[in-house]
């Protein structure tokens, strides 16, 4: 038996997993409130979805006027279920990396979270609603050269855990997404971005990381003609927001799969040198 259908918030819904994720719910009968940054990617969703099922509303995770907006909209709402999905990447290597970003990688992917789930917390315990946060199977593995990427993640899975037991007494199930290599915009555009990457590293840096970094974008070229399609894990989103007996933690696609057993298993020595084979360095 399946929890009734009812609203549900999702962010970073413009696209990949976000966008795959309101429309996989929207067109199974829940009402669905799709966060987006642009008013533009808001009327494309909405027109995606059945009609009546989708309402798109402008949220920044960031931006704490979008923030009180939400609290708002959700007032005296019941909310069946939250899906933190926004979220960016900045790569490199952390020797060089530059730290506004690394502000805001934490700022966008750790602590918008706690944001938004503070603004929808009310609506949730007056829906029984449970939370979903898609993190990433680099939480847990830390790859080189997506250091800041990798820890907001890694960040993010231990504040499900912890959110998870401080919300247990309420009935609120919290549940972790971890991924692989998925067919989403945030590869495309770290493959686009990585030559302009590497130019604007400092001199120094690009002397000793060109190579390596180099190696890295060709291992993730491979990688990405091997990722598993959005849908995938919209699928496992939809499992965790509606099942009867709803797992803690959704480990997503064969590659996140070994990478995870192979984190559990190995000795770290022996496990660095595994990632750095795979990854051509």
């Amino acid at each position: 038996m399946s929890t009734p259908k009812g609203t549900v918030v999702v962010t970073g819904a413009a696209s990949g997993i976000g966008r795959a994720t309101a429309l996989r719910l929207a067109r199974n009968g829940h009402r669905v409130l799709a966060g987006v940054r642009r008013e533009s990617d808001g009327s494309e969703l909405a027109s995606a979805a059945p009609a009546g099922t989708l309402e798109a509303v402008l949220l920044d995770v960031t931006d704490a006027a979008h923030l009180a907006a939400l609290g708002e909209r959700l007032a005296g709402l019941p909310l069946t279920g939250l899906v933190n999905n926004a979220g960016i990447a900045v790569t490199g290597p952390l020797e060089a990396v530059d730290l506004d970003e690394l502000r805001r990688q934490f700022e966008v992917n750790l602590v918008g979270q706690v944001a938004v789930t503070q603004a929808a917390l009310p609506a949730l315990r007056a829906g029984v609603g449970r939370i979903v946060n898609v993190g990433s199977i680099g939480g847990r593995v830390g790859p080189p050269f997506l250091g800041p990427y990798a820890s907001s993640k890694g960040a993010l899975r231990t504040l499900t855990a912890a959110l998870r037991r401080e919300l247990a007494p309420w009935g609120l199930h919290v549940a972790l997404i971890e991924p692989g290599a998925i067919d989403t915009e945030i590869w495309r555009k770290g493959l686009d971005g990585a030559d302009e990457q590497l130019a604007a590293l400092p001199e120094r840096a690009r002397e000793l990381y060109g190579p390596q970094m180099q190696a890295l974008r060709e291992a993730t070229v491979k990688i990405a003609d091997g990722a598993i399609p959005a849908e995938r894990v919209a699928r496992d989103i939809e499992h965790a927001l509606t099942a009867a007996r709803p797992r803690t933690l959704y480990t997503v696609g064969t590659e996140a799969r070994v990478q995870g057993a192979l984190q559990a298993l190995l000795p770290a020595r022996v496990l660095d040198r595994v990632i750095a084979r795979a990854m051509g360095l």
